[in-house]
């Protein structure tokens, strides 16, 4: 699939200090791309000049194969997108807020604003001044309006901001079937590694200001980097027994009463039978994958 979106080696100098440096990322057309980074890794600022509101010190952004510049006013119309928290005309109604940005948007489509705010939930609220909204309505409004005009691309800012465990499960339904129904294309940066990786084909990882690595969830998944994990009553106890009884040297102690072996390939029988017979406890003990947290956590540490 062709690239829908592409930086080339973006990067942010303010007062000599380098936002970001060098960051290129590839969004496929169709996909759900997790950009993923702590908070003031660099997302809303690549975010920023994605949408145009900043402009690069250095490198291009390439939106459906051209060139992003000041006057690509077109191309920037076949994007929706929420950068930071969402802002609005507090004294008019949710309703008339997104009439307002159908009107300069040039689209009509009748029933466009009635469905969205359906959609996210703000039916009720419809009628009422945002200035009432709490923050997670407000939210939801920001994500209705930048999904009004059926954008081919959606750039979303920390969208899960401001809601519960509820809305996010909401939400993200609502990015997948707009992927799957509208042929939306999605980048949405997160903190969160779990709300990502429910839903996300790729994953961008930045991390002070650079681009650490792009892969996708399958090849995530894919990886050979199963390990044993047990939970043990005494972990240096466990630890002995692992190395001097049965010639294990590939594990680690975690927390101090876990422990992770990584040979998948020992018998998890074996390691039971031998910690029994030494008087240790177990708790819990099974096999498991690398996670998008441990591949995530791994890489961070690299750096």
């Amino acid at each position: 699939m062709p690239d829908i979106l592409q930086t080339n080696q973006l990067t942010k100098t303010i007062d000599g200090r380098d936002l970001v440096k060098n960051v290129s990322i590839h969004v496929k057309k169709g996909e759900i791309y997790g950009f993923l980074g702590p908070n003031g890794a660099g997302k809303t600022t690549v975010m920023k000049m994605i949408t145009n509101l900043w402009k690069p010190t250095e490198g291009e952004v390439m939106l459906f194969g051209e060139k992003l510049t000041p006057t690509s006013y077109e191309v920037l119309k076949r994007m929706g997108s929420m950068i930071e928290f969402p802002s609005f005309y507090d004294h008019m109604s949710g309703k008339d807020n997104l009439k307002l940005h159908t009107e300069y948007m040039g689209y009509y489509m009748p029933g466009s604003v009635e469905n969205t705010m359906d959609m996210l939930g703000l039916s009720e609220a419809a009628e009422k001044p945002v200035k009432s909204y709490s923050l997670g309505m407000k939210q939801r409004l920001g994500i209705a309006r930048a999904i009004l005009c059926k954008p081919e691309l959606l750039v979303l800012d920390e969208p899960t901001n401001g809601l519960d465990p509820v809305g996010m499960k909401q939400l993200r339904d609502l990015f997948k079937m707009l992927r799957a129904e509208y042929g939306i294309t999605i980048i949405l940066s997160s903190h969160m590694l779990s709300e990502v990786e429910s839903i996300a084909d790729t994953i961008g990882i930045i991390h002070h200001g650079k681009m650490m690595n792009e892969i996708s969830m399958k090849e995530i998944s894919e990886r050979n980097t199963a390990y044993i994990e047990l939970a043990v009553s005494d972990s240096k106890k466990a630890a002995y027994v692992l190395a001097d009884k049965m010639g294990l040297d590939q594990f680690k102690v975690i927390d101090g009463v876990g422990i992770r072996i990584y040979d998948a390939q020992v018998d998890t029988n074996e390691i039971a039978k031998a910690l029994a017979m030494n008087q240790v406890g177990i708790s819990s003990i099974g096999k498991k994958s690398e996670s998008l947290e441990d591949y995530f956590l791994k890489l961070t540490r690299e750096a």
